[in-house]
């Protein structure tokens, strides 16, 4: 939930003529329509242009851009050099006027008849995801998740190699997974501070899971991945995502038994009406307002 804060507008002071009606208030920014959507203006405040486009783009929309990014690469890796915004939206998943409101935070709107320039499009949104540059990530927690994270190849590649891992499991320090030597945690702070890690990875049970964070805040780490079922306190300036497996489970589980429903209640509609039962405008009444006839064999 967003707070507001509260502000008396002078039209409301004692003694001033009476306001004008409002106007129906605005839509938030991640559902205005596609029109309403100003150019971003190439300086303000002394910011970069990609500073003051990253700050205007609503975190909804900064998920999205990482979908249309991973399509986008896979379409520049097939050569193609042009999207539309309908083929871009489809194979992100994602209505055209949503998709063609996000790139518009980019200063990006396509040309008309052509579409989008691939390469182009994709050198914006890495830029406003600050793909630019490398972040160096560090795992925390080498269980079966840890391991998998640690093996996986495709991090290096978008920019996040993994340069530190970290255990408690004295069989497993100095072991090396994914060609890493895994380090103590005890070592946290200095390790993570040595080798510039920007983004920390909790892959630990809950109860470790705030400990190991307060070792990579005194580290240096800015943002932190966090798999454990916990909620974790940091400091106003570190950024956390929570990646909890079981809540997308119940969530999926929800939209399983919601169709479920869905299915039975429309089953049993139409066994009513195969029945004879009353229709739809009540009281067995016709559609002109009378009682329906009814032909008995």
């Amino acid at each position: 939930m967003v707070t507001q804060r509260g502000r008396r507008d002078a039209a409301d002071s004692p003694g001033r003529a009476p306001r004008r009606p409002r106007r129906q208030a605005v839509p938030d920014a991640d559902n205005a329509p596609t029109a309403e959507i100003p150019a971003v203006p190439a300086e303000r405040n002394g910011d970069a242009p990609e500073a003051v486009r990253a700050k205007s783009i609503p975190e909804a929309a900064v998920a999205r851009l990482a979908v249309y990014l991973r399509v986008l690469s896979g379409l520049r890796d097939q050569g193609a050099t042009t999207v539309s915004s309908e083929e871009l939206s489809q194979a992100a998943g994602v209505n055209s006027a949503k998709l063609r409101k996000d790139l518009s935070y980019l200063g990006s709107y396509g040309t008309r008849g052509v579409g989008y320039e691939v390469s182009v499009l994709v050198s914006q949104i890495e830029r406003i995801l600050g793909l630019t540059r490398q972040h160096k990530v560090a795992v925390v927690g080498i269980g079966n998740l840890g391991h998998a994270l640690a093996n996986y190849g495709g991090f290096p590649g978008r920019g996040f190699p993994v340069e530190a891992l970290f255990d408690l499991d004295a069989d497993l320090i100095g072991v090396p997974v994914g060609g890493l030597p895994v380090s103590h945690m005890d070592d946290i702070p200095r390790v993570c501070a040595e080798r510039g890690i920007s983004i920390g990875v909790i892959a630990t049970p809950p109860t470790a899971a705030q400990s190991v964070c307060d070792r990579l805040v005194a580290g240096g780490v800015q943002c932190i991945l966090n798999f454990a079922p916990v909620v974790l306190q940091v400091p106003a300036h570190i950024e956390v995502r929570k990646v909890d497996l079981a809540v997308e489970l119940q969530i999926l589980s929800f939209h399983v038994a919601r169709r479920a429903d869905d299915a039975a209640a429309d089953q049993g509609n139409s066994g009513l009406r195969a029945h004879g039962a009353p229709s739809e405008n009540g009281n067995g009444s016709g559609p002109d307002g009378g009682r329906e006839m009814v032909v008995r064999s």
